[in-house]
């Protein structure tokens, strides 16, 4: 294939792409429709004008043939009138008479025909419209919904993609809410242990040992206490023995 003819095919292809894109079925069944009303319009028109046309003919030769029997009752007078000059003319006249109702006799039987024909193209025509109108709501009702269906399909994929980002989305923050649940979990037993002592993010250091004795002694008027509860801190009671001094001098 050579360069003109890559370049024409590829052309073709983009302005078909292109056409269809613009081209709508529903404008497209809707020009076609009122292109067989317009030319259903045409065809009655012209058996208007035909059927008004075989009417005057159809007048004119029903005058010429009531004229011939006139011509031959004058021609008939003039012979028994010896005027056979007068006979002749009648006769010639009768004549063209004959020739001129053969004629429309000839015309009328060809307007008939062509009357006739335009009734049955009416009939078709007319057939034929209603035919592509029953068409035309039904490919209408097929192509709104196959357009709905389309972008229903549309919207659900968009819905599909936020839903699938939401469920990454509430998945990590799953995730983290775990974490963060078991590190407080973490923190808590070492409370409860006492591995964490209390943190002195400030302060004067001499005021910080100070504190330290004035708890330790706290703690130890308590377990003193709690000894002198339970008995475990009494002194013995005192002997009833005498004792002995004895001096010794040196």
């Amino acid at each position: 294939m050579g360069l003109w003819q890559r370049i024409k095919l590829i052309f073709n292809i983009r302005t078909s792409a292109v056409l269809d894109q613009a081209e709508d079925p529903i404008e497209v069944l809707d020009y076609a429709f009122n292109q067989q009303e317009e030319f259903l319009r045409k065809v009655k028109q012209g058996l208007v004008e035909v059927s008004t046309a075989k009417h005057q003919i159809k007048g004119q030769l029903s005058k010429q043939r009531s004229r011939i029997p006139m011509l031959d009752d004058q021609a008939a007078r003039a012979v028994s009138a010896d005027r056979e000059d007068l006979a002749r003319i009648a006769l010639q006249r009768k004549q063209s008479l004959v020739l001129l109702v053969s004629g429309l006799e000839r015309q009328f039987a060809e307007i008939s025909a062509e009357e006739q024909r335009l009734i049955n193209a009416e009939r078709e025509i007319a057939s034929r419209i209603e035919q592509f109108r029953t068409h035309r709501e039904v490919m209408s009702a097929r192509y709104n919904a196959a357009e709905a269906q389309v972008r229903i399909n549309e919207s659900l994929t968009g819905v599909s993609g936020e839903l699938g980002e939401l469920s990454l989305a509430l998945g990590r923050a799953e995730e983290k809410t775990q974490r963060m649940l078991a590190r407080a979990s973490a923190l808590d037993t070492l409370v409860d242990t006492g591995a964490l002592e209390p943190v002195v993010l400030s302060g004067d250091y001499l005021e910080i040992e100070l504190q330290k004795l004035s708890d330790g002694e706290a703690v130890e008027r308590e377990l003193l206490a709690l000894k002198t509860n339970q008995g475990v801190g009494k002194l013995p009671p005192p002997s009833t023995e005498r004792t002995v001094v004895i001096n010794k001098e040196v």
